[in-house]
């Protein structure tokens, strides 16, 4: 049996925000992190940082939409840190817009990248879990999987997501995978920030008035998603699987 500390691991959209928390959290526990982004700079940056700080980490440029760059970086992954047996799916994007203004473009390219992606990074890493008999694979729900107004596209992606992990969690777990997703609310970053632009609000005031609608009176912080799922790769949730955990300072469903 293979145990966590000798867990390489993946993250998609790992370069900035809450993938960049999740990167951290994984190095200061130990973990090899592979960081997977579009954003060269960002990725480059932040893997020089961590390694610095004694990590050992490697950024790989992929477009996790494309089979061949996907399949491409998971090889590189493998030859350059280890078989990958920690996989984290959080890159995404938004798109948002009312249904009969938002484009067939709009549409797709969320689906591509939250519900594709997620299907080709899973796909090209399974091989390494199930062959090690044991891994962990994290994918990054949301609230707005519950419905959100102008988001049909993003929130139809990320209910796919839970019945992805749903599905996986059935099928890989007689191999020791665990398969989970974490399905934040408020998040403060700069994604929440451009939606606080785009409804004519200072950040500040789009925070306050999303503190006041949560039981415990604050927005969440990267570090609070990177926690759990610190906890989702651990030894300890190895009878947790399948799972929906809303990381929303109180009741969704």
């Amino acid at each position: 049996m293979t145990s966590n500390a000798d867990a390489v691991s993946i993250i998609t959209g790992g370069a900035r925000g809450i993938g960049a928390a999740i990167s951290r959290r994984f190095v200061a526990e130990g973990r090899p992190v592979a960081i997977i982004d579009l954003d060269e700079a960002a990725g480059i940056a932040l893997s020089e940082e961590l390694n610095a700080a004694g990590g050992r980490t490697i950024f790989v440029k992929a477009d996790i939409s494309d089979e061949a760059s996907v399949n491409a970086a998971v090889e590189r992954v493998n030859a350059e840190l280890g078989a990958p047996l920690v996989l984290v799916n959080n890159a995404g994007i938004t798109r948002d817009n009312l249904l009969f203004k938002m484009s067939v473009e709009d549409w797709d390219i969320i689906m591509s990248v939250h519900l594709k992606g997620a299907f080709l990074m899973t796909k090209a890493v399974q091989s390494y879990m199930v062959k090690a008999k044991w891994g962990r694979i994290v994918g990054l729900s949301s609230t707005s999987s519950l419905g959100n107004r102008g988001q049909t596209n993003y929130s139809a992606a990320k209910a796919g997501v839970t019945g992805f992990i749903k599905a996986l969690a059935q099928e890989l777990g007689q191999f020791g995978v665990t398969a989970n997703a974490i399905a934040p609310g408020f998040i403060q970053t700069d994604m929440t920030a451009r939606t606080a632009e785009r409804m004519g609000l200072t950040f500040e005031e789009f925070i306050a008035q999303g503190a006041a609608k949560i039981p415990v009176r604050r927005v969440g912080q990267v570090e609070d998603v990177a926690a759990l799922a610190n906890f989702l790769v651990s030894e300890e949730s190895g009878f947790v699987s399948g799972q929906v955990i809303y990381l929303a300072g109180g009741p969704k469903v």
